[in-house]
């Protein structure tokens, strides 16, 4: 069974302290902190990029944050970067139309975060037109025309929790499994990257679902009053995408802090709060702000001197925090 200790709270608490003094200690004095990708000079026209992103849940605050970072860098490089929301409703049709609306508006390149498959069409389309893409955070299966992809590899780090999860069930036991989209790839990514590492190493770990939480933590607290509802002997819960701090109140609401743990992703304050009160066992990152900063910089460098980055796919180090700090 799952448990934690008031040793392991006071832990998290130093270490998350820690991290942050560490984190500015290290940042490049001519970059903001989280950011790695160093502008190149413009002496040319001004340039425009257009940088787009959902809002339906917190993990996006770091991401917008990033991308207003490289909005103040970059105007000192001559070159404009506008905001574009999506909305709160992720649909591969928001995607689409934003990067249809970014060509017809004449930007010069195009930062997103496409997540779904079909969205490769307008990737492809805004290529033809001239108008470069990186994408960020998630991207569907079929490959487009983009310039680069910077993310997490989400079946990777799925795998990580599951061996996270197993150590901690001890091996058996019952796993509730939320997801955020069904059709999101990087959902199923982070869902299967668990489920196939626990049913080849740990066949005793019997799943409970998936459910579809659509990123939202209030889904995900009714989907885990309703999971413990029906499993009381439910062990810890898995959500791979927005909303884990749901599942963590509603572990909370229900007083099962200590018996019952959350797994999920992003060091948002939301999440971290429910590590520090111990409902939460584990979160892995995968650095928003970098990925919106450093993307929107690189997309600046591609259209200042018309060269591609040397790889196509760039993955970004994911850390798993727990109660005793951060584990890798």
């Amino acid at each position: 069974m799952w448990t934690t200790t008031r040793r392991q709270l006071l832990g998290s608490t130093i270490a998350i302290a820690m991290a942050t003094v560490a984190g500015g200690a290290l940042a490049d004095e001519h970059l903001p902190e989280g950011g790695s990708i160093e502008a190149v000079a413009n002496e040319g026209e001004r340039l425009r990029i257009a940088f787009m992103a959902f809002q339906n849940n917190p993990f996006w605050v770091p991401v917008i944050e990033g991308a207003e970072a490289a909005t103040a860098y970059l105007g000192e490089f001559n070159t404009t970067v506008d905001y574009i929301d999506l909305g709160d409703n992720l649909t591969p049709e928001a995607v689409i139309v934003g990067i249809e609306a970014a060509v017809a508006q004449g930007y010069d390149g195009i930062v997103t975060v496409p997540i779904f498959d079909g969205t490769e069409r307008a990737i492809n389309e805004a290529a033809e037109a001239g108008v470069p893409t990186i994408n960020i955070i998630a991207e569907g299966s079929v490959p487009s025309d983009r310039i680069l992809f910077i993310g997490q590899n989400a079946t990777a780090a799925g795998a990580q929790l599951g061996a996270f999860m197993a150590e901690e069930m001890g091996g058996d036991g019952k796993l509730g499994v939320i997801t955020g989209y069904f059709g999101a790839v990087q959902h199923t990514q982070r869902m299967n990257g668990a489920i196939d590492f626990l049913a080849e190493n740990f066949p005793d770990i019997e799943i409970v679902g998936p459910f579809e939480n659509q990123d939202r933590a209030e889904l995900a607290y009714s989907q885990v009053q309703d999971m413990l509802t029906a499993n009381p002997d439910i062990e810890m819960i898995y959500v791979t995408a927005g909303g884990p701090f749901g599942a963590a109140r509603a572990v909370r609401d229900l007083d099962l802090t200590g018996t019952v743990g959350v797994v999920g992703f992003d060091h948002t304050p939301d999440n971290t709060a429910y590590i520090a009160s111990g409902e939460m066992a584990g979160l892995i990152d995968q650095a928003p702000f970098q990925q919106a900063f450093d993307a929107t910089v690189t997309m600046h460098n591609f259209l200042v001197t018309d060269e591609a980055p040397t790889e196509d796919v760039l993955f970004v180090d994911g850390n798993l925090l727990t109660a005793d700090g951060i584990q890798n």
